[in-house]
Protein backbone atom coordinates (compact mmCIF):
# COMPACT_ATOMS: atom_id res chain seq x y z
CA UNK A 1 0.00 0.00 0.00
CA UNK A 2 0.88 3.19 -1.27
CA UNK A 3 1.28 5.61 2.45
CA UNK A 4 2.27 8.67 0.53
CA UNK A 5 -1.40 8.74 -0.80
CA UNK A 6 -1.77 9.64 3.19
CA UNK A 7 0.32 12.35 3.61
CA UNK A 8 -1.39 15.38 3.05
CA UNK A 9 -3.54 14.30 5.83
CA UNK A 10 -1.07 12.95 8.00
CA UNK A 11 0.85 15.99 7.37
CA UNK A 12 -2.68 18.61 8.41
CA UNK A 13 -2.85 16.24 11.39
CA UNK A 14 0.70 16.81 12.76
CA UNK A 15 0.34 20.56 11.60
CA UNK A 16 -2.76 21.06 14.17
CA UNK A 17 -1.15 19.17 17.21
CA UNK A 18 2.06 21.24 16.19
CA UNK A 19 0.38 24.49 16.43
CA UNK A 20 -1.22 22.85 19.76
CA UNK A 21 2.07 22.18 21.50
CA UNK A 22 3.72 25.52 19.86
CA UNK A 23 1.19 27.12 21.85
CA UNK A 24 1.87 26.38 25.18
CA UNK A 25 5.63 27.79 25.12
CA UNK A 26 5.25 30.69 23.60
CA UNK A 27 4.22 33.87 25.82
CA UNK A 28 1.10 35.79 25.07
CA UNK A 29 3.21 38.70 23.46
CA UNK A 30 4.76 35.96 20.73
CA UNK A 31 0.87 34.03 20.00
CA UNK A 32 0.89 35.90 16.83
CA UNK A 33 3.25 33.66 15.43
CA UNK A 34 0.58 31.23 15.32
CA UNK A 35 -1.48 31.92 12.14
CA UNK A 36 1.64 32.61 10.05
CA UNK A 37 2.61 29.04 11.57
CA UNK A 38 -1.05 27.91 10.52
CA UNK A 39 -0.28 29.77 7.18
CA UNK A 40 3.01 28.12 6.02
CA UNK A 41 1.37 24.67 7.36
CA UNK A 42 -1.23 24.80 4.75
CA UNK A 43 0.74 25.93 2.11
CA UNK A 44 2.88 23.04 2.88
CA UNK A 45 0.30 20.58 2.50
CA UNK A 46 -1.54 22.02 -0.46
CA UNK A 47 1.83 21.29 -1.77
CA UNK A 48 2.12 17.57 -0.53
CA UNK A 49 -1.30 17.28 -1.79
CA UNK A 50 -0.84 18.44 -5.37
CA UNK A 51 2.79 16.48 -5.80
CA UNK A 52 1.61 13.15 -4.57
CA UNK A 53 -2.07 13.22 -5.59
CA UNK A 54 -2.16 14.56 -9.07
CA UNK A 55 -2.56 12.37 -11.72
CA UNK A 56 -3.78 9.31 -9.09
CA UNK A 57 -6.81 7.63 -9.68
CA UNK A 58 -6.76 4.76 -6.72
CA UNK A 59 -8.32 3.35 -3.59
CA UNK A 60 -7.15 2.58 -0.28
CA UNK A 61 -8.52 -0.26 2.23
CA UNK A 62 -10.90 -1.91 -0.63
CA UNK A 63 -12.60 1.40 -1.43
CA UNK A 64 -12.62 3.59 2.14
CA UNK A 65 -10.16 5.99 1.25
CA UNK A 66 -10.09 7.40 -2.77
CA UNK A 67 -7.78 9.22 -4.35
CA UNK A 68 -9.11 10.68 -7.27
CA UNK A 69 -9.12 14.02 -9.19
CA UNK A 70 -12.36 15.27 -7.70
CA UNK A 71 -10.99 14.28 -4.08
CA UNK A 72 -8.07 15.99 -4.84
CA UNK A 73 -10.01 19.24 -6.44
CA UNK A 74 -11.70 19.58 -3.31
CA UNK A 75 -8.35 19.52 -0.88
CA UNK A 76 -7.27 22.12 -2.82
CA UNK A 77 -10.24 23.97 -2.27
CA UNK A 78 -10.34 23.81 1.46
CA UNK A 79 -6.84 24.16 1.90
CA UNK A 80 -7.28 27.43 0.38
CA UNK A 81 -10.16 28.56 1.57
CA UNK A 82 -8.54 27.68 5.08
CA UNK A 83 -5.61 29.85 4.65
CA UNK A 84 -8.34 32.69 3.54
CA UNK A 85 -10.32 32.13 7.23
CA UNK A 86 -6.42 32.35 9.09
CA UNK A 87 -5.69 35.41 7.29
CA UNK A 88 -9.42 36.67 8.16
CA UNK A 89 -8.90 35.46 11.71
CA UNK A 90 -5.76 36.87 12.73
CA UNK A 91 -6.98 40.93 14.20
CA UNK A 92 -10.42 39.24 15.18
CA UNK A 93 -8.81 36.90 17.66
CA UNK A 94 -6.39 39.16 18.60
CA UNK A 95 -9.13 41.68 19.93
CA UNK A 96 -12.39 39.61 20.90
CA UNK A 97 -10.98 36.16 21.49
CA UNK A 98 -8.93 34.21 23.98
CA UNK A 99 -6.32 31.41 23.50
CA UNK A 100 -5.64 31.66 19.91
CA UNK A 101 -3.66 28.11 20.11
CA UNK A 102 -6.81 26.43 20.21
CA UNK A 103 -8.69 27.91 17.88
CA UNK A 104 -6.37 28.09 15.05
CA UNK A 105 -5.41 23.93 15.83
CA UNK A 106 -9.04 23.18 15.90
CA UNK A 107 -9.68 25.22 12.76
CA UNK A 108 -6.93 23.17 11.37
CA UNK A 109 -8.61 19.80 12.61
CA UNK A 110 -11.40 20.96 10.91
CA UNK A 111 -9.98 21.17 7.64
CA UNK A 112 -8.38 17.47 7.92
CA UNK A 113 -12.31 16.25 8.37
CA UNK A 114 -13.24 18.11 5.28
CA UNK A 115 -10.46 16.84 3.36
CA UNK A 116 -11.71 12.61 4.91
CA UNK A 117 -14.69 13.49 3.80
CA UNK A 118 -14.17 14.30 0.47
CA UNK A 119 -12.11 11.12 -0.11
CA UNK A 120 -14.69 8.63 1.82
CA UNK A 121 -16.02 5.90 -0.33
CA UNK A 122 -17.97 4.31 2.33
CA UNK A 123 -20.83 5.75 4.53
CA UNK A 124 -19.32 5.43 7.63
CA UNK A 125 -15.96 6.31 6.94
CA UNK A 126 -18.11 9.73 5.61
CA UNK A 127 -20.09 9.49 9.03
CA UNK A 128 -16.93 9.57 11.17
CA UNK A 129 -15.53 12.43 9.24
CA UNK A 130 -18.49 14.26 9.58
CA UNK A 131 -18.83 14.19 13.14
CA UNK A 132 -14.83 15.29 13.08
CA UNK A 133 -15.59 17.83 11.66
CA UNK A 134 -19.09 18.75 13.48
CA UNK A 135 -17.26 18.48 16.74
CA UNK A 136 -14.37 21.10 15.53
CA UNK A 137 -17.44 23.22 15.04
CA UNK A 138 -19.12 22.89 18.22
CA UNK A 139 -16.42 24.24 19.60
CA UNK A 140 -15.64 26.64 17.09
CA UNK A 141 -19.12 28.56 17.44
CA UNK A 142 -18.69 28.79 21.43
CA UNK A 143 -15.30 29.94 21.43
CA UNK A 144 -15.99 33.22 22.64
CA UNK A 145 -16.93 32.30 25.89
CA UNK A 146 -17.73 35.61 27.11
CA UNK A 147 -20.26 36.55 24.93
CA UNK A 148 -24.03 34.52 25.47
CA UNK A 149 -25.30 35.06 22.11
CA UNK A 150 -21.98 32.37 21.37
CA UNK A 151 -22.71 30.44 24.14
CA UNK A 152 -26.36 29.76 23.34
CA UNK A 153 -25.08 29.26 19.57
CA UNK A 154 -22.77 26.66 20.59
CA UNK A 155 -25.56 24.95 22.50
CA UNK A 156 -28.49 25.01 20.10
CA UNK A 157 -25.69 23.82 17.70
CA UNK A 158 -24.62 20.76 19.92
CA UNK A 159 -28.32 19.87 20.34
CA UNK A 160 -29.67 19.68 17.09
CA UNK A 161 -26.65 18.56 15.70
CA UNK A 162 -26.77 15.37 17.52
CA UNK A 163 -30.20 15.03 16.15
CA UNK A 164 -29.00 15.14 12.78
CA UNK A 165 -26.24 12.94 13.19
CA UNK A 166 -28.16 10.58 14.93
CA UNK A 167 -30.54 10.58 11.81
CA UNK A 168 -27.97 10.09 9.72
CA UNK A 169 -26.69 7.03 11.24
CA UNK A 170 -30.07 5.53 11.11
CA UNK A 171 -30.41 6.15 7.86
CA UNK A 172 -27.38 4.45 6.90
CA UNK A 173 -27.94 1.63 9.62
CA UNK A 174 -31.23 1.47 7.37
CA UNK A 175 -29.19 1.12 3.94
CA UNK A 176 -26.66 -1.67 5.47
CA UNK A 177 -29.84 -3.39 6.66
CA UNK A 178 -31.50 -3.93 3.31
CA UNK A 179 -28.00 -4.11 0.57
CA UNK A 180 -25.91 -5.78 3.28
CA UNK A 181 -23.07 -2.67 2.29
CA UNK A 182 -21.99 1.09 2.98
CA UNK A 183 -19.68 1.17 0.20
CA UNK A 184 -20.53 3.52 -2.49
CA UNK A 185 -19.97 1.21 -5.45
CA UNK A 186 -21.19 -1.90 -3.65
CA UNK A 187 -24.39 0.10 -3.10
CA UNK A 188 -24.81 1.18 -6.81
CA UNK A 189 -24.30 -2.94 -7.91
CA UNK A 190 -27.11 -3.84 -5.10
CA UNK A 191 -29.10 -1.35 -6.35
CA UNK A 192 -28.74 -2.43 -10.14
CA UNK A 193 -29.67 -6.28 -8.98
CA UNK A 194 -32.88 -4.62 -7.68
CA UNK A 195 -36.51 -5.33 -9.38
CA UNK A 196 -37.59 -1.67 -8.05
CA UNK A 197 -33.98 0.23 -7.82
CA UNK A 198 -35.52 1.78 -4.31
CA UNK A 199 -38.04 -0.68 -1.70
CA UNK A 200 -39.85 1.47 0.95
CA UNK A 201 -36.89 0.12 3.56
CA UNK A 202 -34.07 1.61 0.98
CA UNK A 203 -36.11 4.63 0.29
CA UNK A 204 -36.69 5.40 4.13
CA UNK A 205 -32.72 4.75 4.85
CA UNK A 206 -32.07 7.27 2.01
CA UNK A 207 -35.50 9.90 3.30
CA UNK A 208 -32.63 9.77 6.49
CA UNK A 209 -29.69 10.05 5.81
CA UNK A 210 -30.82 13.71 3.41
CA UNK A 211 -32.52 15.19 6.15
CA UNK A 212 -29.03 14.23 8.43
CA UNK A 213 -27.15 16.21 5.22
CA UNK A 214 -29.60 18.95 4.94
CA UNK A 215 -29.27 19.61 8.45
CA UNK A 216 -25.32 20.21 7.79
CA UNK A 217 -25.96 22.15 4.99
CA UNK A 218 -28.90 24.19 6.57
CA UNK A 219 -31.57 23.27 4.12
CA UNK A 220 -35.17 24.01 4.75
CA UNK A 221 -37.26 22.88 7.35
CA UNK A 222 -33.75 21.39 8.39
CA UNK A 223 -31.79 25.22 8.30
CA UNK A 224 -33.50 26.47 11.83
CA UNK A 225 -30.37 26.16 13.44
CA UNK A 226 -28.48 28.57 10.98
CA UNK A 227 -29.65 32.44 11.80
CA UNK A 228 -28.93 32.33 15.37
CA UNK A 229 -25.95 30.23 15.03
CA UNK A 230 -24.40 32.48 12.35
CA UNK A 231 -25.80 35.20 14.32
CA UNK A 232 -23.93 34.01 17.72
CA UNK A 233 -20.81 32.76 16.41
CA UNK A 234 -17.83 34.70 16.24
CA UNK A 235 -17.75 36.01 12.81
CA UNK A 236 -14.79 34.27 11.13
CA UNK A 237 -16.38 31.28 12.32
CA UNK A 238 -19.69 32.48 10.55
CA UNK A 239 -17.68 32.54 7.36
CA UNK A 240 -16.35 29.40 7.74
CA UNK A 241 -19.56 27.55 8.38
CA UNK A 242 -21.35 29.12 5.68
CA UNK A 243 -18.61 28.15 2.91
CA UNK A 244 -16.32 25.78 4.31
CA UNK A 245 -18.67 23.30 5.60
CA UNK A 246 -21.55 23.69 2.80
CA UNK A 247 -18.40 22.62 0.57
CA UNK A 248 -17.32 19.78 2.58
CA UNK A 249 -21.13 18.88 2.72
CA UNK A 250 -21.81 19.31 -1.41
CA UNK A 251 -18.86 17.07 -2.03
CA UNK A 252 -19.75 14.37 -0.17
CA UNK A 253 -23.41 14.65 -1.54
CA UNK A 254 -22.17 14.51 -5.07
CA UNK A 255 -19.85 11.67 -4.25
CA UNK A 256 -22.52 9.82 -2.85
CA UNK A 257 -25.66 10.13 -5.35
CA UNK A 258 -23.30 9.84 -8.19
CA UNK A 259 -21.40 6.81 -7.13
CA UNK A 260 -23.99 4.89 -4.89
CA UNK A 261 -27.47 6.20 -5.84
CA UNK A 262 -27.42 6.45 -9.42
CA UNK A 263 -29.26 3.81 -10.30
CA UNK A 264 -32.59 4.80 -8.44
CA UNK A 265 -32.14 8.91 -9.53
CA UNK A 266 -35.88 8.88 -10.41
CA UNK A 267 -36.90 7.86 -6.97
CA UNK A 268 -34.58 10.74 -4.87
CA UNK A 269 -34.65 13.24 -7.87
CA UNK A 270 -38.02 14.76 -6.84
CA UNK A 271 -37.27 14.97 -3.05
CA UNK A 272 -34.17 16.90 -4.17
CA UNK A 273 -35.41 19.11 -6.42
CA UNK A 274 -38.64 19.98 -3.88
CA UNK A 275 -36.64 20.60 -1.10
CA UNK A 276 -34.28 22.72 -3.34
CA UNK A 277 -37.34 24.70 -4.07
CA UNK A 278 -38.33 25.11 -0.88
CA UNK A 279 -35.05 26.08 0.42
CA UNK A 280 -33.97 28.74 -2.24
CA UNK A 281 -37.66 30.50 -1.68
CA UNK A 282 -37.95 30.41 2.19
CA UNK A 283 -33.87 31.31 2.34
CA UNK A 284 -34.75 34.28 0.14
CA UNK A 285 -38.10 35.51 1.43
CA UNK A 286 -37.01 35.21 5.23
CA UNK A 287 -33.83 37.46 4.60
CA UNK A 288 -35.84 40.28 3.45
CA UNK A 289 -36.81 41.07 7.38
CA UNK A 290 -34.03 40.86 8.38
CA UNK A 291 -31.67 43.65 10.46
CA UNK A 292 -28.58 41.71 11.68
CA UNK A 293 -26.08 41.46 8.95
CA UNK A 294 -24.79 38.41 9.87
CA UNK A 295 -28.60 36.73 9.82
CA UNK A 296 -28.91 38.45 6.68
CA UNK A 297 -26.10 36.73 5.54
CA UNK A 298 -27.13 33.39 6.99
CA UNK A 299 -30.64 33.54 4.82
CA UNK A 300 -28.58 34.42 1.83
CA UNK A 301 -26.61 31.58 2.27
CA UNK A 302 -29.72 29.08 2.65
CA UNK A 303 -31.39 30.22 -0.29
CA UNK A 304 -27.58 29.63 -2.31
CA UNK A 305 -28.03 25.78 -0.95
CA UNK A 306 -31.21 25.47 -2.71
CA UNK A 307 -29.62 26.66 -6.14
CA UNK A 308 -26.87 24.15 -5.09
CA UNK A 309 -29.28 21.42 -4.26
CA UNK A 310 -31.05 22.36 -8.00
CA UNK A 311 -27.67 21.03 -9.85
CA UNK A 312 -28.30 17.73 -7.40
CA UNK A 313 -31.42 17.13 -8.30
CA UNK A 314 -30.14 17.43 -12.09
CA UNK A 315 -27.03 15.35 -11.30
CA UNK A 316 -25.53 15.26 -14.57
CA UNK A 317 -21.19 15.61 -15.55
CA UNK A 318 -22.64 19.35 -16.95
CA UNK A 319 -24.63 19.74 -13.52
CA UNK A 320 -22.24 18.14 -11.39
CA UNK A 321 -19.74 21.06 -13.12
CA UNK A 322 -22.30 23.30 -12.33
CA UNK A 323 -22.37 22.44 -8.47
CA UNK A 324 -18.45 22.85 -8.24
CA UNK A 325 -18.07 26.11 -10.06
CA UNK A 326 -21.02 27.45 -8.25
CA UNK A 327 -19.42 26.62 -5.17
CA UNK A 328 -16.15 28.40 -6.34
CA UNK A 329 -18.03 31.63 -6.69
CA UNK A 330 -20.40 31.56 -3.88
CA UNK A 331 -17.26 30.96 -1.85
CA UNK A 332 -15.31 33.68 -3.07
CA UNK A 333 -18.16 36.28 -2.85
CA UNK A 334 -19.21 34.83 0.95
CA UNK A 335 -15.87 35.78 2.20
CA UNK A 336 -15.46 38.44 0.73
CA UNK A 337 -18.65 39.84 2.28
CA UNK A 338 -18.42 38.27 5.80
CA UNK A 339 -14.68 39.56 5.54
CA UNK A 340 -16.27 43.40 5.19
CA UNK A 341 -18.20 42.23 8.05
CA UNK A 342 -15.61 41.33 10.14
CA UNK A 343 -13.53 44.35 9.09
CA UNK A 344 -15.80 46.35 10.23
CA UNK A 345 -17.02 44.54 13.88
CA UNK A 346 -13.17 44.83 14.42
CA UNK A 347 -13.30 48.77 14.44
CA UNK A 348 -16.63 49.61 15.29
CA UNK A 349 -18.23 46.41 17.04
CA UNK A 350 -21.40 46.82 15.05
CA UNK A 351 -22.73 44.19 13.13
CA UNK A 352 -26.90 45.82 12.40
CA UNK A 353 -27.66 46.77 8.67
CA UNK A 354 -28.64 49.84 9.81
CA UNK A 355 -24.89 50.58 11.45
CA UNK A 356 -23.24 50.51 7.83
CA UNK A 357 -25.25 54.04 6.80
CA UNK A 358 -22.56 56.35 5.34
CA UNK A 359 -19.81 53.70 5.01
CA UNK A 360 -18.98 54.45 1.52
CA UNK A 361 -17.78 58.13 3.02
CA UNK A 362 -15.96 56.47 5.74
CA UNK A 363 -13.60 53.78 4.26
CA UNK A 364 -14.88 53.68 0.40
CA UNK A 365 -12.56 50.65 -0.23
CA UNK A 366 -14.51 48.64 2.14
CA UNK A 367 -17.57 49.72 0.86
CA UNK A 368 -16.91 49.00 -2.62
CA UNK A 369 -15.61 45.70 -1.66
CA UNK A 370 -18.67 44.46 0.39
CA UNK A 371 -20.79 45.67 -3.04
CA UNK A 372 -19.02 43.92 -5.44
CA UNK A 373 -19.53 40.85 -3.03
CA UNK A 374 -23.26 41.58 -2.38
CA UNK A 375 -23.70 42.02 -6.06
CA UNK A 376 -22.05 38.87 -7.22
CA UNK A 377 -24.04 36.89 -4.67
CA UNK A 378 -27.15 38.72 -6.04
CA UNK A 379 -25.67 37.12 -9.10
CA UNK A 380 -25.60 40.45 -11.79
CA UNK A 381 -23.11 40.11 -14.80
CA UNK A 382 -19.54 40.32 -14.92
CA UNK A 383 -19.35 38.99 -11.41
CA UNK A 384 -18.47 35.58 -10.04
CA UNK A 385 -22.02 34.84 -9.32
CA UNK A 386 -23.50 35.21 -12.75
CA UNK A 387 -21.44 33.22 -14.54
CA UNK A 388 -21.48 30.50 -11.51
CA UNK A 389 -25.39 30.56 -12.00
CA UNK A 390 -25.85 30.56 -15.27
CA UNK A 391 -23.75 27.62 -15.82
CA UNK A 392 -25.83 25.66 -12.67
CA UNK A 393 -29.26 26.75 -14.08
CA UNK A 394 -28.12 25.79 -17.96
CA UNK A 395 -27.40 22.59 -16.57
CA UNK A 396 -30.62 22.17 -14.47
CA UNK A 397 -32.96 23.39 -17.67
CA UNK A 398 -30.70 20.85 -19.87
CA UNK A 399 -31.68 18.04 -16.60
CA UNK A 400 -35.56 18.80 -17.26
CA UNK A 401 -36.34 20.98 -14.40
CA UNK A 402 -37.02 24.43 -16.03
CA UNK A 403 -39.90 25.16 -13.35
CA UNK A 404 -36.93 24.78 -10.82
CA UNK A 405 -34.58 27.32 -12.78
CA UNK A 406 -37.17 29.60 -13.24
CA UNK A 407 -38.19 29.52 -9.58
CA UNK A 408 -34.07 30.16 -8.86
CA UNK A 409 -34.27 32.99 -11.15
CA UNK A 410 -37.12 34.57 -9.46
CA UNK A 411 -35.14 34.25 -6.02
CA UNK A 412 -32.11 35.64 -7.50
CA UNK A 413 -34.31 38.90 -8.44
CA UNK A 414 -35.78 38.66 -4.62
CA UNK A 415 -31.91 38.44 -3.01
CA UNK A 416 -31.08 41.44 -5.09
CA UNK A 417 -33.64 43.45 -3.45
CA UNK A 418 -32.24 43.48 0.34
CA UNK A 419 -28.57 43.11 -1.06
CA UNK A 420 -29.45 46.82 -2.11
CA UNK A 421 -30.53 47.79 1.25
CA UNK A 422 -26.95 46.98 2.29
CA UNK A 423 -25.61 49.06 -0.12
CA UNK A 424 -28.33 52.11 -0.02
CA UNK A 425 -27.32 52.08 3.65
CA UNK A 426 -23.71 52.48 2.85
CA UNK A 427 -24.12 54.98 -0.29
CA UNK A 428 -27.11 56.69 -0.05
CA UNK A 429 -27.60 56.93 4.05
CA UNK A 430 -25.66 59.79 6.09
CA UNK A 431 -23.31 58.32 8.70
CA UNK A 432 -23.64 59.46 12.36
CA UNK A 433 -20.07 59.09 12.81
CA UNK A 434 -18.13 61.07 10.10
CA UNK A 435 -14.39 59.68 11.05
CA UNK A 436 -12.70 58.00 8.43
CA UNK A 437 -12.06 54.20 9.44
CA UNK A 438 -9.47 52.48 9.08
CA UNK A 439 -8.96 48.95 8.06
CA UNK A 440 -5.98 46.56 8.73
CA UNK A 441 -3.24 46.57 6.14
CA UNK A 442 -3.58 42.47 5.93
CA UNK A 443 -7.72 42.72 5.67
CA UNK A 444 -7.59 45.03 3.00
CA UNK A 445 -4.97 43.08 1.00
CA UNK A 446 -7.12 40.05 1.48
CA UNK A 447 -10.51 41.57 0.70
CA UNK A 448 -8.68 43.09 -2.56
CA UNK A 449 -7.56 39.36 -3.77
CA UNK A 450 -11.23 37.95 -3.21
CA UNK A 451 -12.71 41.17 -4.81
CA UNK A 452 -10.37 40.72 -7.84
CA UNK A 453 -11.35 37.00 -7.50
CA UNK A 454 -14.78 37.66 -7.87
CA UNK A 455 -14.29 39.33 -10.95
CA UNK A 456 -11.86 36.91 -12.51
CA UNK A 457 -13.94 34.11 -11.91
CA UNK A 458 -17.06 36.12 -13.41
CA UNK A 459 -14.98 37.50 -16.47
CA UNK A 460 -12.84 34.31 -17.43
CA UNK A 461 -13.70 31.22 -15.79
CA UNK A 462 -12.34 28.85 -17.94
CA UNK A 463 -8.95 27.47 -16.22
CA UNK A 464 -11.55 26.51 -13.21
CA UNK A 465 -13.86 25.05 -15.73
CA UNK A 466 -10.94 22.57 -17.07
CA UNK A 467 -10.07 21.40 -13.44
CA UNK A 468 -13.70 20.88 -12.27
CA UNK A 469 -14.23 18.77 -15.44
CA UNK A 470 -11.84 16.64 -14.75
CA UNK A 471 -12.91 16.45 -11.36
CA UNK A 472 -16.30 15.42 -12.32
CA UNK A 473 -15.08 12.74 -14.57
CA UNK A 474 -13.82 11.05 -11.68
CA UNK A 475 -17.04 10.36 -10.35
CA UNK A 476 -19.46 10.68 -13.71
CA UNK A 477 -17.17 9.25 -16.08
Amino acid sequence: MNYLLFLPELALAALAFGVLVIDLFLPRERKGYLPWVSLVGLAGVLALSLRYLWGKDTNLYGGLFLVDSFSLFFKAFFLVMGGLVVLSSMEYVKRHLSHPGEYYGILLLSILAMMLMTSSGELLTAYISLELLSFSLYVLVSFARGDPKSNEAGLKYILLGAFASALLLYGISHVYGMLGTTGFTEISAALLLEETPLNPAVLLGLALIVAGLGFKMAAAPFHMWAPDVYEGAPTPVTAYLAVGVKAAVFALVLRLFSQAFMPAIEEWQVILAILAALTMTVGNLVAIAQSNIKRMLAYSSIGQVGYLLMGVAALSPMASDGVMLHLLGYGISNLAAFLGVILYYNVTGKENIADYAGLADRSPFLAMAMSVALFSLAGLPFFAGFTTKFYLFTAAAEGGFLWLVGLAITNSLISLYYYLIVIKQMYMVPASDKSALKVSLIGGGVLGVLVLGIFLVGVYPAPLVDAIQGATGAILP
